[in-house]
């Protein structure tokens, strides 16, 4: 049976992860050929950072997700403490609410985000698509992280931790930032590295909400479309490598504060 679970677990990680390791060693390929090994080479890296179109992409992209994660951080962490210090009834409604943009399905979400900007545009003149839309919509759909982040730390904080602050003489504002955030601060670290990651990742919104504004995931399937160069093999395995530093970094976080809980 031991046999039997080893064999399993190890055809699902072949499946998965088979075809990243093809895509990242022929980014090394010294041949625009998919199927021939011609010697290693670093050319088509070099190549990369010299193509304009894809370094104004990935700045897009990069200010985008910071940005994005940046709002989507201060708004969530705002909402679950207002979330937290409601009645149960009230919290579980919110709660539902709020995870509705997870379950959803991502085309449905990025049509319906389009046709709000381009009514706004329309009637109000303002919010055309672009740089302000795309930052718009992944705040939107990166909040629910922050939020389901913050809010099981704030379940494990003392509640009257925050009561004795104001006893001591602490303005409520002030026991907020002297008691209540220190404790939640993982949470929200976390809640920012899920929104930044999720940001660069998306393509499906962006591509609904991103008027002529070009990001990374957008770039690349504009390049799919004409010939397959190299060149997305080496993009791809750069953004395989910072999204798997981010969630490494993610994780060995989690196991940090749960040692810390535990001892």
């Amino acid at each position: 049976m031991k046999l039997f679970s080893k064999i399993y677990t190890f055809l699902i990680f072949l499946f998965l992860y088979a075809p990243i390791f093809v895509l990242i060693t022929f980014s090394f390929n010294d041949s625009k050929s998919r199927s021939v090994w011609a010697g290693f080479t670093f050319k088509w890296y070099n190549q990369l950072f010299q193509n304009q179109e894809i370094l104004n992409a990935l700045s897009n992209t990069l200010i985008i997700a910071v940005i994005s994660a940046l709002l989507a951080t201060i708004l969530g962490t705002v909402a679950a403490v207002g979330i937290n210090s409601s009645k149960k009834w009230t919290r579980r409604i919110i709660m539902n609410v709020t995870n509705i943009p997870m379950a959803n399905p991502e085309i449905v979400t990025g049509v319906s985000l389009m046709l709000l900007f381009v009514f706004i545009n329309r009637s109000f003149g303002i919010l055309k698509p672009g740089m302000t839309t795309l930052i718009l919509a992944h705040k939107t759909f990166c909040l629910p992280y922050v939020v389901l982040s913050v809010m099981p730390k704030l379940r494990q904080m003392d509640p009257n931790l925050y009561e004795a602050a104001q006893d001591l003489g602490c303005n409520p504002l002030k026991a907020f930032f002297k008691v209540v955030l220190p404790e939640i601060v993982p949470g929200i670290v976390t809640g920012m590295m899920m929104s930044f990651t999720m940001s660069i990742d998306d393509f499906v919104i962006s591509y609904f909400t991103s008027g002529t504004t070009q990001t990374l995931p957008i770039a690349i399937y504009s390049m799919t479309r004409k010939m397959v160069s190299p060149e997305i093999n080496a993009l791809s395995t750069l953004l395989f490598g910072i999204i798997l530093t981010l969630l490494i970094a993610i994780n060995l976080r989690q196991i940090k504060d749960k040692n810390v809980k535990e001892r």
